[in-house]
């Protein structure tokens, strides 16, 4: 309940922003009985899609650590806690970046994710239920693939693909509405937007957003692989494949937020449709790519 609560406070919180400053900026009337002013539906888009999109990104640590209820690590209390600290400092190191903030949450599920709008400032956050049912070399490879993910810069990747996308759908859907009235409406003068333009606009939303959202789980899959193989880079490819293999053993649904899913080593489960959906490639051809690795 928790979780919901704060992503559609957030959410609502982010509209209401940007609805004032398309408001301020005068963008937000597009639609005249004149016709279509597309300057102002491009800039009425951009600052939705990629506002956003760029806002989300500036909140990820904060909305991580309240959604899970994530603790950073200040000053280690545990050999466990020091180990992990000590782990993540070494890794960023080998990849070049600065030193994440290092995060422990309450959870049986085997999981970790990385997230955070700067590569030198992210938050790399691990499960309970991780430290619990994987071995430390496993972990250490998770907390690799967490590490290549902040050093290959995926999360604003992701973001601007998403924000790029966004805005897109908001301006077809829009102007393929104004088309359909207008063709509803021949011979009629003087008449602003009608029922034809709100049911098209909001139809081709839903119609543009499924297939933006087919764009953004592919490339998702896609670098996984990736942050796979920086993970097999920073703490061995043997490791990184047992880590693999544990959690296809554990065959354990993601349980995080969605709007931290896409980061967390492991995703949801799928077949057939659904896998097009998915922010991860099945567990069998993430260890299959490790394997073909020279």
């Amino acid at each position: 309940m928790k979780r919901i609560l704060l992503f559609v406070t957030t959410n609502l919180a982010v509209m209401l922003l940007l609805g004032m400053v398309t408001r301020l900026l005068g963008v937000d009337r597009f639609l005249h009985q004149s016709g279509l002013n597309l300057p102002s539906l491009l800039i009425f888009a951009a600052i939705f899609g990629m506002g956003g999109s760029l806002i989300s990104l500036l909140m990820s640590k904060w909305v991580a650590k309240m959604s899970v209820g994530a603790q950073v690590i200040e000053q280690p209390r545990t050999q466990a806690e020091h180990w992990l600290v000590e782990t993540v400092r070494r890794q960023a190191q080998a990849a070049g970046i600065g030193m994440p903030e290092v995060a422990l949450y309450d959870s049986p599920e085997p999981n970790a994710f990385a997230t955070g709008a700067n590569r030198n400032a992210a938050l790399v956050a691990v499960s309970t239920g991780l430290l619990e049912q994987m071995s430390a070399d496993e972990v250490e490879a998770v907390l690799g693939h967490e590490v290549s993910h902040v050093a290959n810069g995926d999360m604003v990747t992701l973001s601007l693909l998403q924000g790029v996308l966004n805005t897109f759908v908001i301006v077809l859907s829009r102007v393929v509405g104004y088309l359909v009235d207008q063709f509803l409406s021949r011979g009629e003068e003087n008449r602003g937007p009608g029922i034809g333009y709100m049911l098209t606009s909001f139809v081709m939303e839903l119609v543009f957003g499924l297939l933006a959202s087919l764009i953004v789980m592919w490339f998702s899959r896609y670098r996984e692989f990736h942050a796979d193989a920086g993970g097999a880079r920073l703490a061995g490819r043997d490791k990184m494949i047992a880590a693999l293999e544990r959690l296809q053993r554990l065959h354990e649904p993601s349980q995080l937020p969605s709007q931290m899913a896409a980061f967390g080593i492991n995703g949801g489960l799928g077949d057939g449709l659904r896998k097009l959906f998915m922010t991860h490639p099945p567990l069998e051809e993430r260890i299959a790519a490790l394997r073909q690795q020279a």
